[in-house]
């Protein structure tokens, strides 16, 4: 079954909100409280506290779970399988351990704590395993509390950040720069990423017309079944003479299976020069102002995050409302996407891994 955020806010919502709620970590002295679940997704209001230190949640004031972090949690859980919470977040979401707290006192999930597989060079050991939650539909245990799931015939592989695609071709030009090189090395790998996520949940996608010839698998970018071949036959920009060559260059366009929509405008930044992408989603926008249904996004490396909420809050993008997608992200929404999700929003499932710079 694939769980939904509505099961995750009803789980929730079931548990008294008459009662405190511990932390699994027995270190962390923090109480929880419950105050609301908004349904039939979330967001999930609650208060925490530490009464040793004398605090107490009448002074404390509400904190909130968004829709789309209850949605990007959802989306990485399935049945009977470990799950790292600090990893679906990219250690970055503050009330990331808050909502696993509150989830583990539900009757279907349990702490655990798989080993895991390192490798160094040609060894391959088991190590002591990291906290996860895991979603056991057939194993309910009481309700209000929770549970630690002995799993000692289990093993996770840590997956490794860095996602490598060896048959990635890029023109290697010796008299280029070779750092320059692996810049646009980068680059590719997380257009691919995001050509391949779209395609698992039923987008197309635009590639910008100066990387077509990037090849990937044996093929062009251009040749990919997925990537439309010519954005000024896109049916959403019919009645916008000029919105395709606006958007021609743009890295990455995400549009409905029949090219009515276009949900996602991506570009790519690897170093902090934002702002000329930032230009190109405005002009694009500027030729097609009616096109209300767009999601106006940054790619970066995570460790610009800061540059790029600067930029993109300049008064002259204010009113694009952009979103930030780090390369963590762009990772995890790749291989999650690998696994044939199917019965899921697939805007909704986006915008989980998305993150407002306003």
């Amino acid at each position: 079954m694939n769980v939904t955020a509505t099961n995750i806010a009803a789980a929730i919502n079931s548990l008294d909100k008459n009662v405190t709620y511990d932390y699994p970590n027995p270190r962390t002295k923090t109480k929880i409280n419950i105050v609301n679940v908004v349904m039939p997704e979330g967001p999930i209001i609650f208060r925490r506290c530490e009464p040793n230190k004398g605090e107490s949640f009448d002074n404390k004031a509400d904190e909130s779970i968004s829709v789309a972090a209850i949605w990007r949690l959802a989306s990485s859980l399935k049945p009977n399988l470990p799950v790292n919470v600090d990893r679906v977040f990219g250690a970055s979401y503050n009330s990331r351990s808050a909502l696993e707290a509150m989830l583990v006192h539900t009757e279907n999930y349990y702490i655990c704590y798989p080993g895991r597989l390192e490798k160094i060079g040609e060894d391959t050991r088991v190590r002591n395993g990291h906290k996860h939650i895991i979603f056991c539909p057939d194993k309910p245990h009481r309700r209000g509390i929770f549970e630690v799931m002995e799993v000692n015939d289990m093993v996770v592989s840590e997956v490794d950040r860095e996602v490598y695609f060896d048959s990635l071709l890029l023109s290697e030009n010796p008299e280029r720069d070779k750092v320059q090189i692996e810049i646009d090395r980068r680059h590719a790998q997380i257009q691919i990423m995001l050509i391949k996520a779209a395609e698992s949940i039923g987008l197309k996608s635009w590639v910008a017309k100066n990387d077509h010839s990037i090849k990937y698998d044996s093929k062009r970018l251009i040749e990919m079944d997925s990537v439309i071949k010519d954005l000024s036959n896109t049916a959403a920009l019919q009645g916008y003479p000029n919105a395709a060559r606006a958007g021609e260059l743009i890295d990455l366009m995400w549009l409905d299976s029949e090219g009515r929509k276009i949900p996602a405008i991506i570009e790519i930044e690897h170093s902090t020069g934002v702002t000329s992408g930032l230009t190109r989603m405005k002009g694009f926008m500027e030729e097609a102002p009616d096109l209300a249904h767009m999601t106006f996004i940054i790619s970066a490396p995570d460790e610009i995050r800061e540059q790029v909420l600067r930029k993109a809050n300049a008064p002259q993008f204010k009113d694009m409302n952009i979103m930030f997608l780090p390369y963590s992200a762009v990772e995890d929404l790749f291989l999650l996407s690998r696994r044939n999700l199917k019965g899921i929003d697939n805007i909704k499932f986006l915008h989980t891994f998305l993150e407002a710079v306003t």
